[in-house]
């Protein structure tokens, strides 16, 4: 065991791992992961899988097959993604049933061109849904303002959703509003909500990426001084936020009935600036009830030498509001920050999404070939 990681773990932060591949699974990696670094979940996404299969064999008799039946690209794409993730399903079962749903999930993404269509995330959250058929997967829904009404729809059908790219803590409060919304008609539907999970992606690094960019423009001493600060300040407002959410009545009288808290989840936690610390987004962002999920040079990183200092969050949200005032005045906007965040996340995601499309394109092409 993993001391370090164990500690993390006792302190209330669920690790999870952000990568999932076929040679992972295969080589029992993941169930390695599981077993000796305390990783309770797995998040994938676009660029992880197009990684993946453009890296490997592992994908080549399946490719050959699709190409062999003439399946067209889209559906090759979620035959290959699902396959993996059912497989992952499988592997954190064990965990799922052992912590009676809150961990042991794996999140697959909706395809992210459909972030501004409602309806149309909806049927894919609900195909994607179907086709894996396990009960500890996760839905990715990103938290657009179109993507707030499909949450709570995936969520009334009893899909589990993770919520992605949130930014903003505005929106967080709306996604804590879709995510009840979407349970309060599950209970309407007589589903059983203490079988539907969620949590909400709170991303962090990218925060600093723009604010530091920002503050680099300013140059003075005290643009300097804010560097790398943003971030978690505005990570542990979002905290304050879900512990006001989540002593309301309105949710008092959802738990009553079985249901389980939207944990936050603290997403892009690897460290983009070389002259900061590369655990910095774990050790200043532990506290009870949260999720980290880190790619595996983070964990590995964390195992290494990461600190765990008691609770970093809870008590330091005055701290936070002065660092987000501090930078307005020096006249960069949080809001407007946030809001290009958004806009530029689902274009990375749509890009990842083209690059996925490429690489098993690619792949049936050559399977045709044999």
């Amino acid at each position: 065991m993993n001391d370090r990681l164990a500690a993390l773990s006792d302190a209330g932060v669920a690790v999870w791992i952000d990568d999932v591949s076929r040679g992972r699974l295969s080589t029992g990696n993941l169930a390695e992961l599981v077993a000796d670094k305390h990783v309770v979940g797995v998040t994938s996404n676009p660029t992880i899988f197009a990684k993946a299969v453009g890296n490997a064999d592992d994908y080549a008799e399946q490719t050959r097959d699709l190409a062999a039946r003439g399946v067209d690209l889209e559906e090759a794409v979620r035959a290959i993604t699902t396959y993996d993730i059912r497989w992952a399903c499988d592997v954190l079962r064990p965990v799922y049933d052992r912590t009676d749903g809150v961990d042991g999930r794996v999140s697959l993404e909706v395809d992210p061109r459909l972030a501004k269509h409602t309806l149309k995330t909806v049927a894919e959250a609900r195909a994607l849904w179907w086709l894996v058929d396990r009960p500890n997967l996760f839905i990715k829904i990103p938290a657009t303002r179109e993507g707030l009404s499909a949450i709570t729809a995936a969520l009334a059908e009893g899909i589990s959703v993770n919520v992605t790219l949130i930014f903003a803590l505005q929106r967080y409060r709306d996604v804590m509003n879709a995510f009840m919304t979407g349970l309060e008609k599950a209970k309407e539907k007589g589903l059983d909500l203490s079988r539907i999970g969620s949590v909400a992606s709170f991303f962090v690094s990218r925060v600093d990426t723009e604010y530091d960019k920002r503050l680099d423009k300013i140059g003075t001493d005290e643009a300097k001084s804010l560097k790398g600060k943003a971030a978690i300040a505005n990570a542990r407002l979002a905290f304050e936020a879900y512990e006001e959410v989540f002593s309301s009545d309105r949710w008092k009288a959802l738990a009553a009935a079985g249901a389980k808290p939207q944990r936050p989840l603290w997403a892009s936690t690897s460290t983009k600036d070389p002259n900061m610390p590369d655990t910095i987004y774990v050790t200043e962002l532990v506290t009870d009830g949260v999720v980290n999920t880190m790619p595996e040079a983070t964990l590995n990183a964390f195992a290494d030498h990461g600190e765990v200092r008691g609770d970093t969050v809870r008590g330091r949200y005055d701290e936070a509001r002065q660092v987000i005032a501090d930078l307005e005045k020096l006249g960069i906007s949080y809001d407007e920050v946030v809001e290009q965040l958004e806009v530029e996340g689902v274009e990375k995601f749509a890009a990842s999404w083209k690059e996925l499309l490429d690489t098993v394109r690619a792949a049936l092409e050559g399977g045709n070939k044999k």
